[in-house]
């Protein structure tokens, strides 16, 4: 029987002024690659998709965000409700403090902005997850460092961790690996994409470790 699995995929922005706003360079290739993986599988797929330029699986439920808020508030209301949850979205890290509401001119100089913060908004899914929801999130180290990310993958209460370097983003191939609690899961290995998404849906339907 098939899953109800939300995946989440692109990259968030923050607004400084109404044209401008800062963001990183996903592609959201790997989020819409899990989405099929996951249609394939046999699942019902909620894609909550950040601006990307990729065309959604047909089958997929699309959900369409921009910034953290937009991503968080998708994801509260629908969580509740999923049996997996793969977290592929790039979400930004800071925010942007006080965006102007209009379009700052050129002419008025030098500006400085300041970020903040935004909420780790994986974190407080797990937190909140019932018995039986299965959660991968995804970490990307420039020393793709395994025992960091597993202390990372506690801290949000993740089941799996697909760790990759920052050369992932925007490209077809990911060099990755997937660790749970007990260990590696899938070694390092360079993988398109495609292929990657299919090892990480296969990972939903396996006994929750720990």
């Amino acid at each position: 029987m098939g899953m109800n699995v939300i995946v989440t995929a692109g990259p968030t922005r923050e607004y400084i002024d109404t044209v401008r706003f800062i963001t990183n360079a996903s592609s959201g290739r790997m989020g819409y690659a899990c989405a099929a993986a996951a249609i394939e599988a046999g699942h019902h797929v909620t894609l909550i998709t950040g601006p990307v330029s990729l065309q959604p699986p047909p089958a997929a439920e699309v959900v369409r965000f921009v910034g953290v808020a937009d991503l968080r508030s998708a994801l509260e209301e629908r969580f509740d409700g999923c049996d997996a949850l793969i977290m592929a979205a790039a979400v930004g890290d800071f925010t942007v403090a006080g965006p102007r509401r209009s379009k700052i001119p050129r002419s008025g100089g030098p500006v400085q902005i300041t970020l903040v913060p935004t909420e780790d908004i994986l974190a407080a899914l797990g937190a909140r997850r019932r018995a039986g929801q299965v959660l991968v999130g995804f970490a990307l180290e420039d020393d793709a460092e395994v025992e960091k990310a597993r202390r990372e993958m506690a801290a949000k209460g993740c089941d799996y961790v697909v760790l990759n370097r920052p050369a992932a983003m925007s490209a077809e191939v990911s060099e990755a690996c997937i660790i749970s609690r007990a260990g590696i899961v899938l070694p390092w290995a360079a993988r398109p994409k495609e292929e990657l998404a299919r090892h990480i849906v296969a990972l939903l339907a396996r006994p929750r470790e720990g």
